[in-house]
């Protein structure tokens, strides 16, 4: 069998959560020869995912695993076009639609981000979206584009064949935080490159980035502590990392997520406000302007 088969994969904790999201975004990305795996989660995402690798890793006519998060739906029609053009340098392993460049751990954006082709979509407070950097299909800011980049954000994280079979998850980090970051330092560090594409999709997520500060914290460490000194960006030498320091970075980093999630629901609620307001005056409004709009039609 040639290698033309394009495998995508979803570790499934929430059904409903899976067919509103995940599942018609891969119907309309996935071609007729796809191979479509919604596996039912069952222990850390880290070790889901490693059994995702292992059934793609034995087709013999793998040209990439997508792995999707149940909330994230792909929302572009040129989606494996769009990837295909992306691995056509042998030397990708990792492509994504939002990644940046000096990242240093698990908080991927406290480096410089430098593609973006994503919306953040939430149904709490009457709903709305947050169109990150790259979404519009207009220009873009000069210092935005596709290309190289130290990790993606991995809801949507497109791996080659040699990664498949090369690279497995790190499940002694924990469950849920930083597999994307070691996946991609574990590329890197291998000399392979991971990269940004225009791939378009919707993170259907809540406003609560951060939900379990602590258990983030814990896997900010132990990634830390594992790429100690060995990060393919680090300067030649040894950085002598202490707990303390590592566990104040990393409170500085989640609060920081916090503080953002913090504002994007105070957003979120004066948008809320303002459809309220506008909804009312309109209701209160609207008799004062149907005399006049009869006499004009009388005229």
């Amino acid at each position: 069998m040639s290698a033309d088969m394009i495998v995508f994969g979803t570790a499934v904790t929430d059904l409903e959560t899976y067919d509103r999201c995940a599942a018609p975004g891969i119907r309309l990305a996935a071609e007729p020869d796809s191979e479509v795996v919604a596996h039912q989660s069952a222990g850390s995402l880290f070790r889901n995912y490693n059994l995702l690798l292992d059934r793609a890793a034995a087709r013999d006519d793998l040209e990439a695993l997508v792995l999707v998060h149940q909330d994230a739906e792909i929302v572009d029609t040129d989606f494996c076009e769009k990837l295909r053009g992306a691995l056509s340098d042998p030397e990708v392993a990792i492509v994504g639609c939002a990644g940046a460049v000096g990242v240093r751990g698990i908080a991927w954006w406290e480096g410089a981000v430098t593609w973006a082709s994503f919306t953040h979509r939430y149904r709490e407070l009457g709903g709305g979206e947050f169109p990150s950097l790259s979404w519009t299909t207009g220009p873009v800011p000069s210092f935005l584009r596709t290309g190289e980049v130290d990790t993606i954000d991995g809801f949507v994280m497109a791996i080659s064949p040699w990664a498949v079979r090369n690279l497995r998850f790190d499940e002694s980090l924990g469950k849920l935080h930083g597999y994307d970051f070691d996946f991609c330092m574990q590329a890197r560090a291998a000399g392979k490159k991971v990269v940004t594409q225009d791939l378009r999709v919707v993170h259907h997520h809540s406003l609560e980035l951060i939900d379990n500060p602590e258990a983030w914290i814990e896997a900010y460490i132990r990634v830390a502590e594992k790429w100690d000194g060995r990060l393919p960006t680090a300067d030649k030498g040894t950085v002598d990392w202490r707990q303390r320091a590592m566990r104040s970075e990393a409170e500085a980093a989640a609060a920081k997520g916090e503080a953002i999630s913090e504002r994007l629901q105070r957003e979120a609620t004066d948008r809320q406000l303002e459809r309220v307001v506008e909804s009312r005056s309109w209701r209160l409004t609207a008799p004062l302007r149907w005399p006049r709009t009869l006499l004009r039609r009388r005229g």
